[in-house]
């Protein structure tokens, strides 16, 4: 027999009653029954359920024992009585009534139980991670990632994309946040970077005639966590491919994802490869304030300020004139919702940061509210048809600038669509957004500046860069969204070095800056470099969604928590005096605020 276990905790049937056999696990639950002692013996694959009584010497040492100790138990396999089988198990058809207890390692008293799913402080749960990563929730996220990780490789696989390993140690890139450094010993006073993606690694295997490219890739960020994002590191999707259009990139990756998750969505809706909606950026930005749209909610925000150039309702016509905008969120069917509805919106607009959130109400084709008595029944009617509202439709207003109000409406949106219980339910709804600005403009740099990826290919090309204004180039940049998430973001690839300085130069960057900072891409260039394009999809972001959680912290083994500290091992942590002297660094004091 062996040393431990004949069965897994998962295994055992109604067919093998009768049977001597050997388990090992944890403790999971104990019930004193009065002289009969009931244990739940857990491992990673399920529970069985275990029975002592007087005539067992493992009686006394089970009930010695606090839950969460491992032991080996030697029974025999029986068959529970009618009125006690556990459907919702699947070992709930037998029992083992132990002969032996053989104890492996004792537990000390919990810092937070196991058992069960209740909620505890993060800084515990972080700090002993270990115990929190055998509840049954997380546990079981933490094996949906990786099958769902296992999932994504073998479609890209099956798809002809050959998975590469790129650079950890590698030079800093601009992608838009802090990079993490790493000094160099050999070379005191210079850093290595961890790489924020694979970017332009990826583009040299096109380069080098790799073809279709894919990698499960780690990156790193020196960013702020939230919820969505963590900080450290990452994963993702890499892919990049060659001789392709940006709307073959779509073809091809839509079948990748829309499969992945209808193969985890547990009979939720997928959007159907092949029907994605393609979302020109400009678009998005009006009919649902945000370039990460969520395409549940059914609610479409609409331009109204040519209803207000000239208008009774003096504030708007005022916002309009000096050439702000005003958008209008439907609020369906909300005839009858109390005032306190409508007012409750307005604060919560005032809460964000915002002037405000102006509303109608319509009930029975009757209008209420300050903006329609100063706008008139007349012209309610005309922007209400237009709108193609109906006699109990609400409506909210944002107005400012176009930004701002863009900003509002769209949280508005959501708000909204939350609220009347509108948002589509067990459903994943995805889309592309396309035609991104290529260039935006700097406030605090006080200059031009790239909105997205600087290596993304320019619509129009050099005629684009050399005659148009920076502001109204669109990129061969997209984005994949699902659910209000983007999920992924990619582009066809500028491969020109002539184009590539140009670019870069409408930044303020030189040839010379171009050459010292990404001397290999330019180089690259220089030798043959087939049109390419790519993307990359965030894997914590997929597993998130599909296991129904809200913070990638219960999707992901070892986090750190909101302050980028690794509780579990203590990092980060001072380095000794020995290791600076090597490294030739000296740390030196932040000055106090």
């Amino acid at each position: 027999m062996h040393a431990y276990r004949t069965h897994t905790c998962a295994q055992l049937r109604a067919a093998d009653v009768g049977q001597t056999i050997r388990l090992s696990g944890w403790v999971h639950r104990k019930r004193d029954h009065g002289g009969v002692l009931f244990v739940d013996l857990r491992d990673h694959y399920g529970i069985t359920q275990i029975v002592a009584d007087s005539d067992s010497p493992a009686l006394a040492i089970l009930e010695g024992l606090r839950v969460e100790s491992v032991v080996t138990i030697d029974g025999e396999v029986k068959a529970r009585s009618a009125g006690t089988v556990n459907a919702n198990l699947p070992t709930g058809e037998i029992e083992v009534f132990a002969r032996a207890a053989t104890v492996l390692s004792r537990a000390e008293e919990l810092p937070l139980p196991v058992a069960g799913e209740q909620e505890y402080p993060e800084e515990i749960r972080l700090k002993y991670r270990f115990l929190d990563l055998r509840r049954d929730t997380l546990h079981a996220n933490i094996v949906k990632r990786t099958q769902i990780i296992r999932e994504t490789r073998r479609r890209m696989e099956d798809i002809g994309f050959t998975e590469y390993s790129t650079p950890i140690l590698t030079a800093s890139s601009p992608e838009g946040a802090r990079d993490f450094l790493v000094p160099s010993r050999i070379h005191p006073g210079k850093f290595f970077a961890l790489p924020q993606a694979p970017q332009q690694y990826k583009q040299l295997l096109m380069v080098a005639g790799f073809d279709r490219y894919f990698q499960i890739a780690p990156c790193f960020r020196d960013e702020d966590p939230r919820a969505d994002r963590l900080p450290g590191e990452f994963y993702q999707l890499d892919l990049e491919m060659s001789f392709v259009t940006q709307e073959e990139v779509w073809d091809t990756m839509e079948p990748v994802m829309a499969g992945v998750f209808e193969a985890f969505a547990d009979g939720k809706a997928v959007t159907p490869a092949g029907t994605f909606p393609r979302i020109p950026y400009a678009q998005a930005m009006l009919d649902y304030g945000t370039d990460k749209p969520d395409l549940r909610n059914p609610i479409l925000i609409k331009d109204v300020t040519e209803h207000f150039r000239t208008s009774g309702f003096g504030l708007f016509e005022k916002i309009v004139g000096s050439g702000g905008t005003v958008r209008a969120i439907p609020a369906p069917k909300t005839a009858e919702k109390s005032r306190k509805f409508f007012d409750e919106m307005n604060d919560w607009a005032r809460s964000e940061g915002h002037a405000g959130l102006g509303y109608v109400t319509r009930k029975g084709g009757e209008f209420g509210g300050p903006i329609a008595k100063n706008h008139g029944e007349e012209g309610m009617i005309a922007l209400y048809d237009a709108m193609g509202l109906g006699p109990d439709d609400g409506c909210f207003f944002a107005a400012g600038k176009a930004e701002q109000a863009a900003k509002l409406a769209g949280a508005a949106r959501t708000r909204v669509g939350e609220s009347l219980d509108l948002i589509e339910k067990d459903a994943f709804r995805f889309c592309w957004i396309i035609d991104f600005p290529f260039y935006e403009w700097s406030e605090e740099e006080k200059k031009v500046d790239f909105a997205h990826n600087p290596f993304s290919m320019p619509q129009g090309g050099m005629e684009a860069l050399q005659t148009q204004d920076p502001l109204t180039i669109k990129a061969y940049q997209y984005d994949m969204v699902c659910n209000g998430y983007e999920l992924a973001s990619g582009s066809i690839r500028n491969q020109h070095p002539d184009l590539m300085v140009k670019a870069f130069e409408l930044t303020g960057l030189s040839q010379a800056d171009v050459e010292a900072r990404f001397g290999g891409m330019y180089r690259a260039f220089q030798y043959g470099a087939p049109p390419h394009g790519g993307m990359a999809a965030g894997v914590d972001r997929m597993v998130m969604l599909l296991c129904g959680v809200q913070n990638l912290r219960e999707i992901t083994l070892f986090p750190m928590n909101q302050r980028a500290e690794d509780l579990l091992m203590g990092a980060p942590s001072a380095a000794e005096a020995k290791q600076l002297r090597e490294l030739s660094i000296r740390v030196v004091d932040q000055p106090k605020a």
